[in-house]
């Protein structure tokens, strides 16, 4: 079980209110790190529906054998929220969005460019109402440039954006382009929304100002293409694809053996040297193609082969045991369920259990920041559709019993 925050001091984001108007991940991501650091955050939801994510599955949670409304999904991006179902695509939906976003610190959004604006709820109209308002307007391609008013999706941000072309088996082996098993350009994207509207919170704290943040998906893509975008700078040279393998390093793979796969991480020539005295391959050590990291990518395909061999004549553990034991950096090839078994991410509390009103157990994984002087917020797990709409207008807004039961009968809010 992970820590709770502690109730004799503040947390991180301690009085800081967010309004997320995001759906789907790299939003909901933002805003989930932001709840995690203690903020408040109202999550805006279509009524009837809420976020579209809540119905991405299977799998859901189960209650006492049934399934629930909470898809695996949903759950892994938006704890620590309040869901409220409000309609602003009604007048007096767009008047309690604006109320909320003149008492807010922070806006997310993810609507295409201009989306907001005809119902009064962009940057310049709430900026209007609230001079220190930080909005966050994350779009597959930015608010200027041709592709501007296009919708873009991770994978076809994967695919534009190079990293396909370099993830995958080689092309000589007859690999193919791939995207990344989870929807990496998504999530890169929240990180960047979240250290964005930190940054433009310490900003607000000297000036008194916010400001508007344009943050894509595409922009995303091509930074965090790092090394690799790096290395067609400067070579001219377009990076291919080298399946587990590394373009700068060798061996830098992962290798079969007789029971399963391991991870072979060598970043130094000692390295080198000592893999291969583990390995039984002194001779290799000598070998000019294979004595400097440079000759070693340059033969890579002379290299790997005589490895890969010495390799198959004996199990994962055996290998693990010999290579950490002559300070080799390894690692196995697990599975999901490998991995959140291992004992160091059990020591490290990533994975935890949050419990509902109605008692129901909801896993969750945990943020992977640690701070030495408090502890991260898990207060509120993953919320029902619409749980916190009349709460929150009550004691946010003032809005009377009477009032907000009149906005549920002419469906501005449920």
């Amino acid at each position: 079980m992970s820590k709770q925050s502690s109730k004799l001091s503040p947390s991180l984001l301690d009085g800081i209110k967010v309004l997320d108007l995001s759906r789907i991940l790299a939003g909901p991501w933002a805003s989930q790190a932001l709840a995690d650091f203690g903020a408040t955050v109202w999550k805006i939801e279509k009524p009837g529906g809420g976020d579209d994510t809540r119905h991405w599955g299977p799998p859901y949670l189960s209650n006492d054998g049934d399934e629930t409304t909470l898809s695996a999904y949903f759950v892994a991006t938006n704890r620590g929220k309040h869901s409220l179902c409000i309609d602003f695509t009604k007048e007096q939906g767009q008047r309690l969005i604006a109320a909320l976003a003149a008492k807010a610190d922070i806006l997310i959004e993810n609507y295409k460019v201009g989306g907001l604006q005809k119902y009064g709820l962009d940057y310049d109209s709430l900026c209007a109402i609230n001079r220190g308002l930080i909005y966050c307007s994350i779009t597959g391609f930015g608010q200027t440039g041709p592709k501007a008013h296009e919708a873009g999706y991770d994978a076809m941000i994967q695919a534009s954006g190079g990293l396909m072309s370099v993830t995958g088996e080689s092309e000589a082996t007859g690999g193919k382009a791939q995207k990344v098993g989870v929807a990496v350009t998504d999530l890169m994207t929240g990180m960047y929304a979240t250290t964005g509207i930190l940054a433009a919170l310490n900003y607000r704290q000297a000036t008194g100002d916010g400001q508007h943040i344009d943050l894509s998906l595409l922009d995303t893509q091509i930074a965090m293409l790092a090394n690799q975008g790096m290395n067609y700078l400067v070579s001219g040279h377009i990076p291919q694809r080298h399946g587990n393998g590394h373009p700068n390093i060798v061996p830098y793979q992962s290798f079969s053996c007789d029971d399963g796969e391991l991870l072979l991480a060598v970043g130094n020539d000692a390295q080198f040297s000592k893999a291969c005295q583990v390995l039984g391959l002194d001779a290799l050590v000598n070998d000019e193609r294979f004595k400097t990291n440079s000759s070693r990518v340059k033969h890579r395909n002379r290299l790997i082969p005589k490895l890969a061999k010495a390799f198959l004549s004996a199990s994962v553990q055996h290998w693990l045991r010999l290579l950490k034991q002559a300070g080799v950096p390894c690692g196995p090839v697990n599975n999901i369920e490998q991995a959140l078994n291992e004992p160091q991410v059990k020591q490290r509390n990533m994975v935890f259990e949050m419990v509902a009103e109605n008692s129901q157990k909801i896993p969750q994984i945990a943020n992977p920041l640690k701070f030495s002087n408090v502890d991260l917020s898990y207060q509120l797990p993953p919320p029902v559709l619409g749980g916190s709409t009349q709460v929150v207008l009550s004691d946010e807004l003032g809005l009377s019993e009477a009032e907000i039961a009149a906005l549920k009968i002419q469906g501005v809010i449920t």
